[in-house]
């Protein structure tokens, strides 16, 4: 598949041109030859050092990420931002980003994903960002936050760590938000619409007194571990166009 043609069907797929104003990823392709091919696409929620290296060793021609490496321009590529960028220059190796655009939708998703490990039903948009939605919320059979932690820990690769809870909503949870990654800032939002759960990857410091006060619990699952669902819902989506695949697990604990 031509380089072009695999950038557009994952642009077209993932709306990317509806988040040009809202995120400061650049979303797309940020590190391409000026043509090429696509026969074999690696996934990874990270681009950085480790994976580029790694889709280069089993000989990716393209490293489809959830974080990439231009986060509202390059001025220069020096240091840190020239070793992350030289294995694709080396390898003719293309490096594709989508950032909110994974997060936003509503079938590849991350949020969409971790839904679907927690058989969320009734889903509506949550995570108001600007016209577009970056989460979901909805119903979970009812269950304690000591059973909903232990599911997110069975079923996230959290690299070793226990997912966090701030055990503030009622003692059985059954309407969730969920945003994945750094959802913090959307603890209003939840409060506001009424769940008894906001389940996000990381928080900010003022979220343990806002959880509290709006009386919502809180699971912290670590923001790499809620993200990987949308990459690996391209590594499938890829794999149905006939493209040989790799998926590049580099876990942070984090």
């Amino acid at each position: 598949m031509d380089l072009s043609e695999f950038a557009t069907r994952l642009d077209e797929r993932l709306r990317v041109p509806a988040f040009s104003e809202l995120d400061a990823s650049a979303n797309g392709l940020q590190v391409a030859p000026a043509s090429g091919t696509v026969d074999h696409a690696a996934f990874a929620v990270d681009g950085v050092l480790e994976t580029a290296e790694r889709a280069a060793d089993v000989g990716a021609d393209a490293l489809v990420v959830h974080h990439g490496v231009s986060w509202g321009g390059i001025e220069r590529v020096t240091g840190q931002t020239y070793r992350r960028v030289a294995p694709f220059v080396d390898n003719d190796m293309a490096l594709y980003a989508a950032h909110l655009p994974l997060d936003a939708h509503p079938d590849l998703g991350n949020a969409a994903g971790l839904a679907d490990l927690l058989g969320v039903e009734g889903r509506e948009p949550f995570g108001e960002l600007g016209p577009e939605h970056v989460g979901v919320r909805g119903r979970i059979a009812p269950r304690s936050a000591t059973e909903l932690a232990v599911e997110l820990n069975d079923g996230l690769h959290t690299g070793g760590e226990e997912v966090q809870v701030l055990d503030f909503g009622p003692e059985e949870i059954e309407r969730v938000a969920i945003l994945t990654g750094s959802g913090s800032d959307w603890l209003d939002e939840a409060a506001d619409a009424g769940v008894d759960a906001l389940i996000t990857g990381e928080a900010k410091g003022k979220l343990y007194h806002e959880a509290k006060e709006a009386g919502v619990s809180v699971f912290l699952a670590g923001h790499y571990a809620t993200e990987t669902f949308g990459v690996r819902a391209l590594e499938s989506l890829a794999a149905d166009w006939g493209l040989a695949t790799t998926y590049i697990d580099a876990p942070t604990g984090l």
